[in-house]
């Protein structure tokens, strides 16, 4: 059973909804659980003000928000804090939406009909560099690495200042791949992954994921490619 004694510094997070009573639900459930719940945000423009001033270790986000939906709120987070995770839930089973989610950063996308008392281990996983997501959400992740065209994917410059497994994160990213999808694609922990992302924006000189797809584009279009 896991509880207070077993995390003896307590996970720290911010729960996001619009509705007080699903967030009261929520913060009981994990607090019972021994996470702290340090802030509650009722817009997705508060819980990016929040993460960003308290850095919790998780934020807890529902994708229907007023002023600014879950998914550009975890956006904003990922860029500006990416060391701060963002489960997001939501009352749909619409995988296109969770894509969507993790393609935003966010380490998880869970549906707000699961079984609450499994929450807090989800986010702990989260926060170990466990993507906390659905299984038919994972088919679904799956089966659309099967099937997306390469765009472009594994061509590369015969001339690069990126690694071989800098392309290779690379693609993965350009194919619209999350930090934890990378690290499970290439069997490599989260942190690694993260390692990887630093290094290639520092070469491209690019801040966020699209510019460096986009600047990835532009390098294979510049001469000859090598496979």
């Amino acid at each position: 059973m896991t509880g207070v004694m077993d995390d003896p510094q307590p996970l720290r997070t911010i729960v996001a909804d619009d509705d007080p009573l699903v967030r009261r639900l929520i913060r009981d459930t994990l607090q019972l659980d021994g996470v702290t719940v340090i802030a509650e945000a009722s817009t997705g423009r508060e819980a990016v003000e929040l993460a960003l001033f308290y850095r919790p270790d998780v934020v807890v986000m529902d994708y229907m928000m007023p002023e600014m939906d879950g998914i550009e709120a975890t956006r904003r987070i990922y860029e500006q804090a990416p060391d701060v995770r963002v489960v997001m839930l939501t009352g749909a089973g619409d995988e296109s939406l969770g894509m969507r989610g993790l393609r935003a950063g966010a380490a998880g996308f869970l549906s707000k009909d699961m079984e609450l008392s499994s929450l807090p281990r989800a986010l702990r996983g989260a926060l170990e560099g466990e993507a906390a997501i659905s299984r038919r959400l994972a088919m679904h992740l799956i089966q659309h690495y099967r099937s997306a065209p390469n765009a472009g994917m594994g061509l590369r410059p015969v001339r690069s200042k990126l690694t071989d497994r800098e392309w290779e994160v690379l693609d993965l990213l350009s194919g619209g791949a999350s930090t934890e999808d990378i690290a499970r694609l290439l069997v490599l922990s989260t942190e690694t992954v993260r390692s990887h992302l630093k290094n290639l924006y520092r070469k491209l000189e690019v801040r966020t994921r699209e510019d460096a797809v986009e600047a990835a584009a532009r390098l294979r279009e510049l001469g000859t490619l090598a496979a």
